[in-house]
């Protein structure tokens, strides 16, 4: 059995372009959906968050129609329900990475908050980046790529392909024109090549070690892609 590391936003909130601080958090499917495959492959999940908070799960994705109805919301809700490892966090700055075999980071608004700017999960990534292990990513978990600066300056992700969510997503969810950026026109300014997908369809993107998936429905299929790596 393995350690797997789930690097997860500790913000509550995402500041809009007016000032507003919009509730938000980590994405419900997007931490449930990986947690109940390496959970059954036996696999044990170990969450790291910055400051060691409790993170705080988006209420909206739990909305039914984010679910593919009711019954698929009440699936999510049970399973984050027995993610007991939610509620006793480590601090990013214990995380000892040779302890784990493969990191994986979910989505939601919140890491355009905190983890688009924390120093300490862009060193985990680049860290992880470089050690060949898998590295897993998100729909809006992306945003902690924007992070890891290298010592020139460069951004350790240049280069690679990556998925994450699009413009078209964000304008779709009626958020767009009140960001202050928007996830997928800052990681090409990084010089990330975005792999854009049809909206709202699973899209997986695997460049070496790194998977990356575009949006909410690409959590279960990066969460196989993962397994696979691990063997």
């Amino acid at each position: 059995m393995s350690k797997i590391l789930f690097v997860i936003t500790g913000a509550d909130h995402w500041t809009l372009a007016d000032g507003t601080k919009h509730p938000s958090g980590f994405w419900a499917e997007e931490a449930a959906a990986p947690y109940e495959a390496f959970k059954a492959a036996g696999h044990e999940v170990v969450v790291a968050t910055p400051g060691g908070v409790v993170p705080t799960v988006d209420q909206s994705s739990f909305a039914p129609e984010f679910n593919g109805g009711q019954e698929g919301a009440d699936r999510v809700a049970a399973v984050l329900a027995s993610f007991t490892e939610l509620q006793r966090p480590i601090a990013l700055e214990d995380v000892d990475l040779d302890a784990y075999a493969a990191v994986f980071y979910p989505g939601g608004h919140g890491p355009m908050e905190d983890l688009a700017v924390d120093r300490t999960s862009g060193r985990i990534l680049i860290d992880a980046l470089d050690s060949g292990k898998p590295l897993a990513v998100v729909c809006h978990g992306p945003a902690a790529l924007l992070a890891a600066t290298k010592d020139d300056g460069t951004n350790a992700f240049a280069g690679y392909r990556v998925a994450a969510f699009t413009n078209a997503e964000e304008t779709q969810s009626g958020f767009a024109d009140k960001a202050k950026w928007l996830l997928e026109t800052r990681l090409v300014e990084a010089g990330v090549d975005v792999q854009v997908g049809e909206p709202w369809v699973p899209n997986i993107v695997v460049d070496r070690n790194l998977v990356t998936g575009q949006n909410p429905s690409s959590s279960a299929p990066l969460a196989a892609e993962v397994l696979k790596k691990l063997g």
